[in-house]
């Protein structure tokens, strides 16, 4: 018996309304992910990519197709289902950091430890192993605006992976990032996709990226046109 994808998507549509004109931001994409996969799904701006995954990772609902999380079919779970499920389940990496303002940089990397009822000492222990990985060790007090554009990206990270996801969706994450940290961080995500045998989702246009994917998924106007 084969294995449960990580992701499925069948046929699915986002409609955005743009004047009297409406748009298919993603339009009849048909997709399996494999776990374990390092998938890049690549194309130009424009084409789709942030909002597959925003469709993925059931941060938006689709308005055609179904979408399954192993083997579980979000399409039609309510709100809180659906939150619950990003919870346990997904970790986001987003270009634009969305760190916490109010927060240190531990406090923001425990987040969804915290919200999941991890222990405080078993948090703290996990946070600052994983700083300790990625470079940012003794920046754990300081706040998002005292850290540099890279260290709030590795922030981020840190609060993605440190909750250990099965699966893990990265938009444009190294956009931001000078080279020598671009790459000491997709080291970190691929040593995870090795050990953990996490499903890495990124959106692109990073040759770096692509060139270390296992498989990559070209998207343009809203459809797949190579790698499906």
């Amino acid at each position: 018996m084969s294995e449960i994808p990580a992701v499925r998507t069948e046929a699915i549509r986002k409609i955005y309304q743009s004047g009297d004109q409406r748009v298919a931001a993603v339009d009849g994409v048909s997709l399996e992910i494999a776990k374990g996969e390092f998938a890049a799904i690549a194309g130009p701006s424009g084409s789709g990519k942030t909002t597959l995954l925003n469709l993925i990772g059931a941060l938006d609902g689709v308005d055609e197709g179904r979408v399954w999380i192993d083997g579980l079919e979000i399409t039609s779970l309510s709100l809180g289902a659906r939150a619950d499920l990003r919870k346990n389940n997904i970790g986001f990496i987003f270009q634009s950091y969305n760190l916490i303002e109010v927060l240190s940089a531990m406090e923001n990397a425990e987040f969804i430890l915290l919200l999941q009822g991890v222990a405080k000492a078993e948090r703290s222990e996990r946070v600052r192993e994983i700083f300790h990985k990625i470079g940012i060790e003794g920046l754990e007090n300081r706040r998002p605006h005292q850290l540099s554009g890279g260290q709030q990206q590795r922030v981020a990270i840190a609060r993605a992976i440190v909750a250990e996801p099965a699966l893990m969706l990265a938009d444009e994450p190294t956009a931001n990032l000078d080279t020598a940290t671009g790459s000491a961080l997709l080291d970190v995500m691929q040593k995870l996709n090795r050990d953990l045998r996490t499903t890495f989702i990124f959106s692109t246009h990073d040759p770096r990226v692509m060139e270390r994917a296992s498989r990559l998924i070209r998207l343009v106007d809203g459809k797949v046109v190579d790698g499906g």
